[in-house]
């Protein structure tokens, strides 16, 4: 064989490791675009079963268009509600914040047009994760963890027998973690800078709200400080009390518990359970390694490791939802809502003059129309019970004396001045009956 045998066999040798991979993986990938049709199969079925398929290899276009096909052309089919649960959670699965925000009006939608389905729970509580998985850290903006807290309570309230109620206790402990933590990193802030009565209220939110938070040792024994600060001890009592029944392992138990005896309060002592519990956690929080809290810190999610175990706090109803939904009004503004109420022309006060009485400013007389007669008019006096001797000569127009007869006006065009002055906002100003002499003959 010579050099030209050779150098073809080589060239056919290579094409062949080149292409022979790509014709394989080609083969491969068309092989699981067909899903297993049965010959009793129907066709709502079998668009179903593919649909399922493109999404469980992650195409999911192709899915979520074949499945709304199948809605589109089975509108009366058994498989519609399964097939709008598989769009969401298709987004779901996509994940990223659209595919998560998506997610949610898909689910949403589901349990609109299928309340009593079987996989209603499960709509409802990936609502609530779909929040979940969008929440920032604590320093963050916080709107998405208050959602996902409303959203898991609103699931235990409607579905507390669920088996699902176990994975969202655990998931709502967590979203209260972290929003218990931006609330004591701004109570900490308030104490050091002496600022007691904000540090007091935020110390008291966590307090109230948050009974799992892995700092809850401090927040008691910080409202303890502000209320000591505030120079009411007495009611610190009850904190300090509470910090050594339900942290025996606090750092703060000799502290809290020689405040208690200098106020000649007796010592209360934590339960064999309590103990038992803050031991299996502390144990917990332990036997973290070194890199795994070094990745915790330099991701973008929140660290919800070190939340305790323990009973969660509902306290909300499922009206939570839109409490959590409202933006915080600005400090020192109880209600910044502007509400539009019609009014009468008789509430309008001064500003709003009449044909049929005295203009505003000038009230010791009365208003007048060219070319009219002389008619009756009601007289209101002037607010220092006397006419002014010198009206303004920036309205030269307004000027009457004590002996001119007042104008006499017609109903018919006082009513449609009336309507036409309430049209504009500044009233325009009127001719008296002399108002060609003062143009010639100053005063």
């Amino acid at each position: 064989m010579g050099w030209k045998g050779l150098s073809g066999l080589l060239c056919v040798v290579v094409l062949g490791g080149v292409f022979l991979p790509g014709c394989l993986f080609h083969r491969k990938r068309r092989s699981d675009l067909a899903a297993a049709v049965n010959p009793g199969d129907q066709p709502d079925k079998i668009l179903y079963d593919k649909a399922n398929n493109e999404i469980v290899h992650g195409r999911y276009d192709v899915g979520r268009l074949t499945l709304q096909t199948m809605i589109n052309t089975y509108p009366d089919s058994e498989y519609l509600a399964k097939a709008k649960l598989a769009i969401a959670d298709s987004y779901y699965q996509q994940g990223g914040i659209s595919g998560l925000t998506q997610s949610e009006a898909e689910y949403r939608d589901f349990e609109t047009f299928f309340p009593t389905a079987p996989e209603a729970p499960m709509a409802q509580y990936r609502v609530g994760m779909a929040h979940f998985r969008m929440m920032a850290k604590a320093d963050r903006d916080q709107t998405e963890a208050r959602l996902a807290e409303a959203e898991l309570k609103e699931f235990m309230l409607k579905f507390p027998e669920d088996p699902l109620t176990i994975r969202a206790k655990a998931r709502l402990r967590e979203a209260q973690e972290v929003l218990a933590e931006g609330e004591f990193e701004t109570a900490s802030f308030y104490l050091t800078r002496g600022a007691y009565r904000a540090a007091r209220g935020r110390y008291k939110e966590i307090i109230e709200k948050y009974p799992n938070f892995s700092e809850g040792d401090q927040a008691l024994f910080g409202m303890g400080q502000c209320l000591d600060h505030m120079k009411i001890p007495k009611e610190s009592i009850p904190y300090y009390s509470r910090l050594l029944r339900d942290f025996p392992l606090s750092p703060h138990v000799d502290e809290a518990k020689a405040r208690l005896v200098a106020m000649g309060q007796p010592v209360p002592k934590p339960t064999k359970a309590t103990l038992a519990r803050a031991q299996a956690d502390a144990t917990r929080v332990r036997s973290k390694s070194l890199l795994d809290k070094l990745a915790l810190s330099m991701s973008g999610t929140p660290d919800t490791s070190v939340t305790l175990r323990g009973p969660v706090e509902l306290g909300a109803t499922a009206s939570g939802v839109e409490l959590a939904k409202r933006v915080p009004s600005a400090p020192g503004i109880t209600n910044a809502s502007i509400i539009a109420q019609p009014v009468s022309d008789s509430s309008l006060g001064s500003g709003k003059t009449d044909e049929s009485k005295p203009a505003a400013g000038n009230s010791n007389s009365p208003a007048t129309s060219a070319n009219e007669g002389p008619a009756k008019t009601e007289e209101t006096p002037a607010s220092n019970g006397s006419p002014s001797p010198n009206p303004p000569a920036a309205a030269p127009e307004a000027k009457t004396t004590e002996n001119q007869t007042p104008a006499k006006t017609d109903p018919a065009k006082a009513k449609s001045t009336t309507q036409d002055q309430s049209a504009n906002t500044a009233p325009q100003k009127k001719k008296g009956k002399f108002h060609v002499l003062k143009k010639l003959v100053p005063f």
